[in-house]
């Protein structure tokens, strides 16, 4: 493969090595290994997809120094972290041979069913005291004079939003937002009280290990008898975010005010001891390699291997458009599509037979994309959403929704057969499926009207 005029490894360490005038231009030419980005595809882009889309139904061998990692995989063996920063080094025959390894597997866990849940974001409020160089959904004071108008949602409007994703067939409503320099634990218990009121039989999926362990704090709390105080107010599981990259090192660039790899990992240690299912996620492609990836992964087994609490790990590439790091000139332009994939495969291969489930992102990956991913070791189509806002604020094009019609069409297309799940994986009722399957029209969603403070 043809470099830049500066070698991989330098090209990994530009802060080192590269004249400030020039890492920018080095950044957005690289992936995660410092070789050239070889197409015009990011995640949450319209680009068509590149050549690598089509290798992975194509005859295929791996070489001698790929094909014993995949046979220690498909044993139910542990890789070492040389072993999976190989996989994800992976490329042309190799990266397709990676890739039907890791379907292989997901063949293995899951058969050819591939789910999906009817759900709805409620982001109840973008006003942030952090200062993550990632985000461009967080808004801090008017004054500041940053991307739209700072809101935070009324307890009664984040019950209406969840009375109408009731109606419209949703198991679920997913809720996360800015950590609000006035919310305290109380918050937290009243969201979820005030939804549990409204609609009992919903299941509430919310608040980071970020959120929880702010929430602990305010009250004077440990984080164990909080979460035992959210399940009570009516929380039914978390979601993994917040996890990023989990290595210090990235975070120390990306995310340096959050709590650290340590006390992320030790929050969802406490909730799945709690009798709490969660998801686990990254969010990579940005100032990270694949050592840190593959550190990342080998923290989310051990942890697995310890509680058992993980229902899904969930890959979220960068969306760099709109993105602070990114408009400073200080990442790169999200993963390639190759790397994209390959996280789906090489996290099958990885967490097997830890975590049966692999989520696939088609607000990051598009439509086209996750059928690629599909077919490379994910078995999870993800959530119809209803509303979403944090990666359309970063730059994506894909949409807020994706109705259960197109996410059953999308997985009949590969020659998969769909199933609408709940939270936690079982089936949904009858009743529910029906009611998913009725358009009904959003009513006007302007935060502005219904937002307080």
């Amino acid at each position: 493969m043809q470099r830049l005029a500066i070698y991989p490894s330098y090209a990994r360490a530009s802060d080192a090595w590269v004249d400030p005038s020039l890492r920018t231009a080095v950044l957005h030419r690289i992936d995660a290994d410092g070789w050239p980005r070889t197409d015009g595809w990011s995640p949450g882009t319209a680009a068509p997809l590149p050549p690598d889309a089509q290798r992975i139904p194509a005859p295929h061998v791996a070489n001698d120094g790929i094909a014993p990692i995949l046979d220690r995989a498909a044993s139910g063996r542990a890789l070492g972290e040389s072993d999976i920063v190989r996989l994800f080094q992976a490329r042309d025959d190799d990266f397709a041979a990676v890739c039907a390894g890791a379907d292989s597997l997901r063949r293995e866990a899951s058969g050819d069913v591939i789910t999906y849940v009817v759900t709805r974001n409620i982001n109840y409020t973008n006003i942030c005291s952090f200062k993550c160089q990632f985000c461009a959904f967080s808004k801090g004071k008017m004054s500041e004079n940053l991307r739209g108008k700072p809101y935070n949602l009324s307890l009664e409007e984040v019950a209406r939003r969840a009375q109408e994703a009731w109606e419209r067939g949703a198991t679920e409503v997913c809720m996360q937002g800015g950590i609000h320099p006035d919310f305290t634990g109380q918050t937290y218990l009243d969201i979820c009280a005030a939804i549990r009121a409204a609609v009992p039989g919903m299941h509430v999926h919310a608040f980071s290990p970020l959120e929880v362990h702010q929430g602990a704090a305010t009250l004077g709390l440990p984080v164990g008898e909080f979460l035992l105080r959210l399940k009570e107010a009516g929380l039914g599981t978390l979601p993994g975010t917040a996890a990023e990259v989990l290595d210090d090192e990235v975070r120390a660039v990306l995310c340096p005010d959050k709590i650290n790899t340590g006390r992320w990992l030790a929050v969802m240690r406490e909730a799945h001891r709690a009798g709490f299912r969660t998801t686990a996620t990254i969010m990579y492609g940005h100032v990270d390699g694949y050592v840190h990836w593959t550190r990342h992964l080998l923290r989310l087994r051990e942890l697995q291997a310890e509680t058992g609490g993980f229902t899904e790990f969930v890959p979220l590439p960068f969306v760099h458009m709109e993105a602070p790091i990114f408009l400073k000139g200080r990442s790169r332009r999200g993963p390639t599509f190759r790397e994209a994939v390959l996280m789906h495969a090489v996290a099958r291969l990885t967490l097997h037979p830890l975590i049966t489930n692999i989520q696939t992102s088609w607000v990051k990956m598009g439509p086209d994309g996750v059928k690629t991913c599909l077919q490379a070791g994910a078995n999870d189509l993800g959530g119809t959403l209803m509303d979403e806002t944090i990666t359309r604020s970063a730059g994506a094009v894909h949409g807020q929704e994706m109705t259960p019609e197109t996410m059953e069409s999308i997985v009949r297309s590969i020659g998969r057969i769909p199933r609408q799940r709940n939270t936690v994986y079982a089936d949904v009722s009858e009743e529910r499926y029906s009611a998913s399957f009725m358009p009904r029209a959003l009513a006007s969603a302007d935060v502005r009207a219904r937002a307080k403070g």
